[in-house]
């Protein structure tokens, strides 16, 4: 037996990079560097090979939508819990994300998260270990993480936009913890969405109100006071403290809804 007792002295040097996913691919190393399908689609502007061409991206784009549609289609009352992937694992926000995910199954939802780690991690760990369906959305993005342990159903998207319906369509409300853009983001689409009654009976929930607060201040202070909104959108969302707050908002406002 040779001296490396039968081992491949040629494994590759970069095998612990991190992976990065593009739909249904994984992509390592060098090929993770490769640009992400929403890139080439938003930001491109020079000759590419057909495959890389609108006409054929939209058959792409089609096949998301038919996968999110095909998966979810018979997923039952599910609720949508946002919040950064940032968030420690030692956080309170961590703690409370855990504890939505659980109230939520016990209240009979499925939770569906962006799959990541952080407070969309811990709303899935919750979920997961009291017994119920636990939803991941995730998506291409050059620093993936990858889908969290505790998704039991998975879909990895390329473009942001056939992923962002999937969180509406398939949920019945949103329960919104501290995050970052990707969460406001979430968060203010999803009160466009109910302001112009493209969706109806949609609670959205916000979780903290010290983390909150100050932008529902400038809500309030800088958007009202200005008529950019009117006095009946604050009624959108709800602010709370507390993660049994925030799912008895949503079971109050989702009583005998059965879909957006």
């Amino acid at each position: 037996m040779s001296p490396n007792n039968g081992k491949n002295d040629h494994q590759p040097e970069n095998r612990a990079a991190p992976a990065r996913r593009r739909g249904q691919v994984e992509l390592r190393g060098e090929q993770a560097k490769t640009v992400q399908s929403d890139q080439y689609l938003l930001d491109s502007m020079e000759e590419t090979p057909f495959t890389k061409t609108d006409p054929w991206r939209v058959l792409r784009i089609q096949s998301e939508f038919v996968e999110g549609f095909g998966t979810l289609s018979e997923l039952g009352p599910a609720i949508s819990v946002f919040g950064s992937a940032r968030t420690p694992r030692d956080s309170p926000y961590y703690a409370m994300g855990e504890e939505v995910g659980r109230l939520l199954v016990e209240a009979g939802y499925a939770v569906i998260t962006g799959g990541g780690p952080g407070a969309m991690e811990a709303a899935n760990k919750g979920a997961c270990q009291a017994g119920g369906v636990s939803v991941g959305l995730g998506i291409e993005l050059p620093f993936e993480q990858g889908m969290n342990e505790w998704v039991d159903l998975g879909i990895n998207f390329r473009y942001f936009f056939a992923r962002k319906t999937m969180f509406v369509k398939y949920a019945q409300g949103f329960i919104v913890l501290p995050g970052g853009f990707g969460t406001l983001d979430e968060l203010f689409e999803a009160m466009t969405l109910v302001q112009t009654q493209k969706v109806t009976s949609f609670p959205i929930v916000l979780i903290g109100s010290e983390f909150w607060g100050p932008l529902w201040h400038w809500v309030r202070e800088t958007l009202l006071a200005n008529g950019m909104i009117s006095e009946k959108d604050l009624s959108l969302v709800h602010l709370v403290d507390e993660p049994s707050d925030a799912v008895r908002a949503v079971l109050a406002d989702t009583a005998g809804h059965t879909g957006p």
